[in-house]
């Protein structure tokens, strides 16, 4: 046998089911190269979009560089870390076999993927996107999508701003940045049809995350980031957030004109509709503006009838944070993959309570979906109204086989 086949985990799918590259362990773009990584960090942004695949040591399926690579459909495959070094030159990428071959794959019998389900009876769908380019990939596919969904950081990432340089600042630097990020979303709502709304994640760094995207700030270090100062804690605590936040809702508004209100927000990572009425304020929002809020914990499961009462506009259900916190299992820690169940019961009383809490106030969910998971939730919740990344969507919708 003229190959050596190093076995893995696919945490991220992709379009085709094999194919060939060569090895990138700069940590720099080079365009069509398969990335060796240890771990993936938003340092790695430019490596990453440049790249074909990804081949890690560590992480999970949903951590936050894996959703930006779902949402692209660049396959993410993670290897044991003994492993890892042996990863040079050319290899053959198998998703068909979860697993990585050097030498001659040619005569590796293919393995035929079943039949995955598809999403006509799906009635709202949020498309989880990383740049104008999804959009327009989308809606030539599938033009019946209503909304798309954008990070913050990624579009700090993808514009290469510095969020927390800006912000520390000063007000004068913090208005900059929010024109900026604005000036980012004018170009995505140009890409919409008829009908599609645009809804912007608001900023969600955790320390560490904040720290490898700042270059002149020093940013503290926290013990355990995952349930540290970041979300609306973060968005309250942070002084100057506001000025940037006005300015880029008064260039949404100059610029887009009446195409303004097909723009809206989402608060990440929060608790209640204490915090939520307290965000409202710092943000300084009428009562009129629409704000959506993110559901991804425990508490935040028990508060969204709060939620809708205190005007939240709609709902997102986080599933990937908000699984990992009712199970107690890290999302990003490989050790504990077996643990992390999409479809725990304990997890679908939760996407269940919180549908339900919408569906009596009159407030739209969105339950975040990961691809396999789609039919499951389709017929086990009382929803209709889904979220999902950009790359399952299109496989889900009429993937193309291309050859390898």
């Amino acid at each position: 046998m003229n190959f050596r086949e190093t076995p893995a985990d696919v945490l991220v799918g992709g379009h085709l089911r094999t194919f060939r590259g060569t090895c990138n362990r700069t940590g720099k773009p080079v365009d069509g190269a398969v990335l060796v990584t240890e771990v993936l960090g938003p340092e790695l942004y430019d490596a990453i979009m440049a790249s074909a695949a990804v081949i890690c040591a560590r992480g999970g399926r949903t951590g936050h560089m894996q959703s930006l690579c779902r949402s692209r459909g660049i396959p993410v495959l993670r290897v044991d870390p003994l492993d890892l070094d042996a990863l040079v030159g050319d290899v053959t990428i198998r998703l068909d076999r979860g697993s990585i071959i050097h030498g001659n794959a040619g005569h590796v019998p293919l393995w035929v993927e079943p039949s995955r389900p598809g999403i006509d009876d799906v009635e709202s769908i949020c498309v989880v996107i990383a740049d104008a380019t999804d959009i327009r990939a989308t809606n030539d596919l599938m033009p019946r999508v209503d909304r798309y969904f954008i990070r913050e950081e990624f579009l700090c990432l993808s514009a290469g701003l510095s969020p927390i340089d800006a912000l520390r600042a000063g007000p004068r630097e913090a208005e900059r940045y929010g024109t900026a990020i604005a000036a980012e979303l004018h170009s995505m709502v140009e890409q919409l049809l008829p009908g599609q709304r645009l809804v912007m994640r608001l900023l969600d760094l955790r320390s560490d995350d904040a720290a490898r995207m700042t270059t002149g700030i020093e940013v503290d270090d926290e013990p355990n980031p995952e349930l540290g100062l970041h979300g609306a804690r973060w968005l309250l605590a942070e002084r100057h957030y506001p000025a940037a936040f006005r300015a880029l809702r008064a260039h949404v508004n100059d610029h887009l004109g009446a195409d303004a209100d097909r723009v809206s927000f989402a608060v990440p990572f929060i608790n209640d509709s204490t915090e939520f009425l307290r965000l409202r304020e710092h943000l300084g929002l009428t009562g009129d503006t629409p704000l959506g809020v993110f559901v991804e914990t425990p508490a935040a499961v028990h508060s969204a009838a709060e939620f809708c009462a205190a005007g939240a506009s709609e709902l997102f259900v986080g599933t990937k944070d908000l699984i990992q916190f009712y199970l107690a299992a890290d999302r990003g820690n490989h050790r504990v993959a077996a643990t992390y169940q999409t479809r725990h019961p304990a997890v679908l009383a939760a996407l269940r309570q919180t549908v339900e809490s919408g569906r009596a106030s009159g407030v739209p969910v969105h339950v975040f979906a990961l691809g396999a998971d789609v039919d499951h939730y389709l017929r086990h919740l009382p929803t209709r109204r889904l979220m999902m990344c950009n790359a399952e969507l299109r496989q889900l919708a009429g993937p193309v086989e291309l050859p390898a």
